[in-house]
């Protein structure tokens, strides 16, 4: 998909001639006119015909947008970069050529960097805004800071009084499922989720963060109603008290359902077997004992089957993968056809998943291809919907087609 049209280098024809010098002129100004003018790309959807433009494009391996209250946007890359969006008296995005400075060290290896961004619900009076990262000297782990954002008004953008709320532990080698989701719930408590970082074993003990969804206060601390709270489980067992789900093996995608407040997310599976679960407080969701996936490769059974008393099954599954990574559901009424449906961005598929539910049960599935590879989906406060599109380098705008 050309969202982002090169124009030709006509140096050299510039340089022949002063006819050349004209003809140069003249087709450099029709090809900046067409470059302005160019109409959205138009995608026939079952419930909506959209129109796809870039509202940002010149990214590094974007991984992550958040919408400020002030209707700036935050974008974070991956190899370690807070970009900050701003919009002209025309409407117009600007991307802010010097990233946010003040961020603490960030070791992008392998699928780590810096990751998800968040603000806090009270970012109008604190100006505090949340960010998940990878970090670490040999050992790696996932990490959330917090820091106060300074700036904007041809003031350079700047984070002050930063400071670390959560280390995921252990810290391990590896690049791998480093998870990063960071979600409000309605108390203003934050879950972080988080991976198994490669080490299958360790989602099953609850005496680390590996294979967790966590869920923390704003300064970090443990909720008082945590489902282990006390730091065991029911049967006397250790768990780190700020663990709100264990099981997981690596979940890059999660949201609130606005309409009960509940942490629904999406887990990568192995070779097949991505979910989508409802978080609950306390619940095993099975990794690696029970799966829908099989080794990569050789495609050998891991763990003991695909289902197990006391382990949680997925409302939703894909095999085979499709690599998902964002999610958002649609309350907006730009869209009227897909009010209430679920969106999921897909890596290895390339295409933006739309989930049909009625109540908790998905009843159907459509995607929408053509927008690349997705990192990140949002519902923004304009009512589109917004795509994070790795490989085009991009956000990209989704509205109604006119």
């Amino acid at each position: 998909m050309a969202l982002r049209p090169d124009t030709p280098d006509r140096t050299a024809h510039l340089l022949r001639s002063t006819a050349a010098l004209a003809a140069g002129a003249f087709i450099l100004a029709v090809t900046s006119m067409n470059a302005i003018a160019a109409p959205p790309q138009v995608i026939a959807t079952e419930q909506h015909r959209i129109a796809v433009t870039t509202a940002v494009g010149g990214l590094d391996s974007p991984w992550s947008l958040a919408f400020l209250p002030d209707g700036r946007w935050l974008v974070t890359e991956k190899p370690g970069r807070l970009r900050v969006v701003e919009f002209g008296p025309d409407g117009a995005a600007r991307l802010v050529a010097a990233p946010v400075a003040g961020l603490p060290p960030v070791r992008a290896s392998g699928q780590g960097g810096l990751l998800d961004v968040t603000p806090h619900p009270g970012f109008a009076q604190n100006r505090l805004i949340y960010w998940s990262y990878s970090a670490g000297g040999g050992d790696i782990g996932t990490e959330v800071a917090r820091g106060e954002l300074k700036g904007g008004a041809g003031e350079a953008y700047r984070l002050e009084k930063v400071e670390v709320i959560f280390r995921q532990q252990p810290k391990v080698s590896g690049g791998r499922h480093f998870g990063s989701r960071l979600v409000w719930d309605r108390s203003g408590n934050l879950f972080v989720t988080l991976g198994d970082r490669g080490d299958q074993d360790q989602a099953q003990n609850t005496a680390n963060h590996l294979g967790t969804v966590v869920r923390i206060t704003d300064a970090g601390k443990v909720p008082a109603d945590n489902p282990f709270a006390r730091g065991t489980d029911a049967a006397g067992r250790p768990v780190l008290p700020e663990i709100y789900s264990f099981g997981n093996r690596n979940v890059q995608g999660a949201t609130l359902n606005p309409a009960t407040g509940e942490l629904w997310a999406h887990e990568h599976g192995p070779q097949g077997g991505d979910e989508v679960n409802i978080i609950r407080a306390g619940r095993n969701y099975g990794w690696p004992v029970i799966t829908y996936g099989v080794n990569y490769g050789i495609g050998t059974k891991i763990g003991e089957g695909t289902a197990k008393p006391g382990m949680e099954q997925p409302l939703w599954r894909w095999v085979p993968s499709i690599a998902p990574s964002g999610m958002s559901f649609y309350a907006g009424s730009r869209f009227p056809g897909w009010k209430g449906s679920l969106f999921v961005g897909a890596l290895k598929d390339m295409s933006l998943v739309r989930l049909t539910l009625e109540g908790n049960s998905v009843v159907r599935e459509e995607r929408i291809r053509g927008l690349g590879r997705l990192r990140d989906v949002r519902e923004g406060p304009d009512g589109n919907l917004y795509v994070v599109s790795e490989s085009e380098g991009a956000i990209l705008r989704l509205e109604p087609a006119r």
